[in-house]
């Protein structure tokens, strides 16, 4: 019914290490969003680590606007870095997969 059971597995395990290595690159792919008037500069990896955060001066003076400054600029970058994280697991897991009949991979 499945064929070889053990070319399978090794299938698995294949598609597995690309995962692994996909994780591991994207910590190198860095993701960058600015504030719609460049006060705040957040730089992430496309595994979501943020690396650096640039703050304009003028906003040290009102933490609150700051802190809205801070919420919608990150919420960005991580919506960025989500979006290229899940192509390049989902393209990692798929290329390694054996091939199921009906699975529809």
């Amino acid at each position: 019914m499945f064929g070889d059971l053990g070319g399978m597995m090794s299938k698995l395990k294949e598609a597995q290490q690309k995962v692994e290595e996909t994780k591991t690159r994207l910590n190198t792919v860095l993701v960058d969003e600015n504030s719609s008037d460049d006060k705040i500069k957040v730089t992430l990896t496309a595994n979501r680590e943020i690396k650096s955060i640039s703050i304009d001066e003028s906003l040290l003076a009102d933490a609150e606007e700051l802190e809205d400054y801070l919420v919608i600029t990150l919420n960005k970058a991580i919506e960025k870095a989500t979006q290229i994280n899940e192509t390049e697991m989902a393209a990692a897991a798929k290329s390694g997969m054996p091939n199921i009949p009906g699975m529809g991979f």
